[in-house]
């Protein structure tokens, strides 16, 4: 229970970094795709704030060296590319159904919550399971 009480913390912590990103880059930018380039920024916060936690506070994992932490993070982000269709989906979804940019961050909010219930399983086989360098 502590694992999984410790896991939704840090993922709330990215979560805020990734829709904060994303507010941040919609209140100062208007031009063209600027929705797009605000959940594309986020996103990359998102995921690199969240293999810092997870790597470090769950998943307990040490890089050998920086060519092992390089193709682990590949490999991480590689394994977010599906939960990451599902946050966005979310959000646009929400952002097309429903007028203002709170809404929009609450489809985001949904999705990532979901993308990362998914994300933790694929990580915890995939990614950080003791593979050799």
């Amino acid at each position: 229970m502590k694992a999984a009480t410790n896991y939704a913390l840090l993922a709330m912590i990215a979560t805020f970094c990734n829709i904060g990103t994303q507010d941040v880059v919609s209140r100062n930018y208007w031009g063209p795709y600027s929705l797009s380039f605000s959940m594309l920024l986020g996103t990359a916060v998102g995921l690199m704030v969240k293999y810092v936690l997870d790597k470090r506070f769950i998943f307990k994992f040490k890089a050998q060296n920086i060519a092992h932490d390089s193709r682990t993070f590949l490999f991480y982000a590689l394994m977010g590319v599906a939960t990451t269709v599902i946050f966005w989906g979310f959000e646009l979804a929400f952002a097309y159904l429903f007028d203002g940019a709170a809404m929009r961050y609450l489809g985001g909010i949904i999705g990532l919550a979901i993308g990362y219930v998914a994300k933790y399983e694929l990580d915890r086989r995939f990614v950080f399971n003791a593979r050799p360098a």
